[in-house]
């Protein structure tokens, strides 16, 4: 985004450094490098006085993120992380159905993201994010969206408390079948395997399919059945998966006290028919709300004993309106207001709220770690 003062397109530069050892030339900046890689660039570039959306997480240590956010706070710059569910409709209707009273005070947030069982393997068992030393570990990479959300529904109340229970199960050597090949192009039985890479690539090329996850694995255009299949001959995502260097866990189990009696948990599992569905249900004591996927969210009234569906908002036609069920539409569309108009409250996902619930992802997998409850502190330290 260019301000009137400088309305020609700079130099194209080679890495971020360079951009941001320029003269400042516009008025905000898009951080999209590898996680592990967000703190230098962002608080580069907040040092230097550009606004800043940064995909999540913030960062994949606890002394990042407080570097992030104190760098853009310094700077009086706006931070907008790439929390994007908040920006989900469904997420917005709960929020605002909450808020409303619908069904009185929270008791109780149970949510689940249902990861499925083909796209599992392809990010975390062959693809970029399956070693923890490589990323992160899965909760941060993956779920901190879905910490974060039972933070937004439940802003006025701190949590105290956490504990987790999590592994990683069925993806490891000692599970690979008899007679199976170390490639799934190579396999004998590969036809009796659900996560056979020739079923989840190379059937929807067949089938004329090749945007993700078909143009991750071969990334070059035209995608055809002979470039595809050379990919999972010699690349990682034809690798069986029971062969692969895969260390992050495959189902995960969060439970959160709250200093106000209430309590949360989390689940994240990736053997599911379901492909990254988010399935919650809220109870209150005054009645209680569910809603799976795109909605609609329905509330169910303890006092009239009936139900009402409510519908969710829908982003405008566009391609990014595809993205995240819109809610990548609604994000952007937010922080483009806020750097605008200097709003802040456009923005859902700021400097001090993802700090908060990126350290309770930080506690929660300590506590699994550990094997113990966490006691969560004023500061978000946690012992």
């Amino acid at each position: 985004m260019h301000t009137s003062r400088n309305l020609c397109t700079p130099p194209a530069c080679p890495d971020w450094q360079q951009a941001a050892e320029r003269e400042k030339f516009a008025d905000c900046v898009v951080i999209a490098t590898p996680d592990q890689h967000h703190k230098a660039p962002a608080v580069a570039f907040a040092d230097r006085g550009y606004h800043i959306l940064l995909e999540k997480p913030m960062g994949v240590t606890e002394s990042d993120c407080r570097e992030i956010v104190s760098a853009c706070e310094r700077n009086n710059v706006i931070l907008s992380v790439c929390h994007v569910l908040r920006y989900y409709p469904p997420v917005r209707k709960i929020k605002e159905l909450i808020d409303s009273g619908a069904i009185g005070d929270i008791v109780h947030i149970q949510h689940m993201e249902a990861v499925g069982f083909w796209p599992f393997p392809h990010a975390f068992v062959r693809g970029n994010w399956r070693k923890t030393d490589d990323s992160s570990f899965l909760l941060l990479i993956k779920s901190c969206h879905d910490v974060d959300l039972i933070t937004y529904w439940l802003p006025e109340s701190r949590c105290v408390k956490v504990s987790s229970f999590g592994s990683l199960m069925h993806f490891r050597h000692e599970n690979k079948p008899a007679g199976a090949a170390s490639r799934c192009l190579d396999c004998q039985v590969e036809s009796t395997c659900p996560y056979s890479a020739k079923k989840i690539y190379l059937t929807r090329v067949e089938q004329g399919i090749t945007g993700w996850p078909v143009s991750v694995v071969c990334p070059q255009e035209p995608v055809d059945v002979e470039s595809l299949t050379e990919a999972l001959r010699t690349g990682p995502y034809g690798r069986c998966v029971y062969e692969c260097d895969n260390d992050v866990v495959s189902n995960q189990v969060v439970n959160f006290q709250f200093d106000g009696g209430q309590t949360a948990s989390f689940n994240m599992v990736a053997f599911t028919q379901e492909i990254c569905e988010r399935q919650t249900r809220i109870s209150g004591t005054k009645g209680e709300l569910r809603c799976s996927g795109p909605g609609p969210v329905y509330v169910y009234d303890f006092l009239t004993q009936t139900s009402t569906e409510h519908r969710c908002a829908v982003a405008p036609p566009s391609r990014m309106g595809d993205m995240h069920g819109g809610a990548d539409f609604f994000l952007m569309d937010a922080f483009v207001k806020a750097v605008q108009s200097g709003d802040r409250s456009e923005v859902l996902t700021g400097p001090q709220d993802t700090l908060q619930s990126h350290l309770l992802v930080f506690a929660a997998e300590q506590a699994r770690l550990q094997d113990k409850v966490m006691t969560v502190h004023l500061d978000g330290s946690y012992s």
